[in-house]
């Protein structure tokens, strides 16, 4: 195939669209995962805003059962974000054990075939 004018200005065409597809594809699924994410921490953001109103409540008669208190509700919403992630780790572990048990049964049955 011989590179004329022409064919070069269709490949840099099929190029910028494919870039431009790519791109916009891109931030169709950013878009998903933000959305999901705000709704996710949704619970927590307003969790988080009742602990800041009743700190803001806090005397020096009352100081201490409040500080406890506040202290529990932020270990509560870390334990949550910790076993989310955890659970999520979990998760790609157990992909990653099903890819590599699927490529050993695949070579286990490519060797057999020999």
């Amino acid at each position: 195939m011989k590179l004329t004018v022409k064919n070069l200005k269709v490949i840099l065409v099929l190029v910028i669209l494919g870039f431009g597809l790519g791109i916009y594809l891109q931030d169709l699924e950013h878009r998903k995962s933000t959305a999901h994410a705000w709704k996710a921490n949704r619970y927590n953001l307003s969790r988080f805003n009742k602990i800041t109103e009743y700190n803001k409540k806090m005397t020096s008669r009352n100081w201490r059962r409040m500080k406890d208190s506040i202290a529990l509700q932020l270990d509560t919403l870390m334990i949550l974000k910790f076993r989310r992630e955890v659970d999520s780790l979990n998760a790609l572990d157990g992909q990653n054990t099903n890819i590599q048990r699927a490529g050993s049964s695949i070579a286990n049955s490519l060797l057999s075939n020999k």
